[in-house]
């Protein structure tokens, strides 16, 4: 499986952004499609993962009520929908998959395929 991330770019801070990830082909219903970010310094964190069947959908607090993750079969695509955007969202973003239990899907050790990574900056 191959992930190709992007939509990245520099905003205000209140501004929207959505990023997708690409996947090679089709996926299995068991997988587990996350996205994950990294500040500079900072490590790698869960942000948000849906499973590809669509059954389950999970966020980090931080990012609840604020960013919206969806899929959509037909394209192969994962979507990551950010609203309201602040400075401390800057980092680069990067989409995850993998055949996982939900019970690991916060776990970035746990993906097996990576995207490239999109560098998202918010400027307050």
């Amino acid at each position: 499986v191959q992930l190709q991330a992007f939509g990245g770019g520099l905003v205000q801070a209140g501004d929207s952004l959505r990023l997708s990830c690409v996947t090679s082909g089709p996926i299995a219903s068991n997988y587990l499609m996350g996205w994950f970010r990294q500040a500079p310094g900072k490590e790698r964190e869960f942000v948000a993962v849906i499973r590809w069947s669509g059954s389950h959908i999970d966020y980090a607090d931080s990012m609840k009520g604020r960013f919206t993750i969806s899929r959509d079969k037909a394209k192969n695509t994962v979507y990551l929908q950010m609203n309201s955007l602040l400075p401390e969202d800057t980092a680069v973003y990067y989409c995850a998959a993998s055949p996982l239990i939900w019970g690991a899907r916060t776990q970035f050790s746990h993906y097996r395929y990576w995207g490239q990574g999109t560098l998202v900056t918010v400027s307050s």
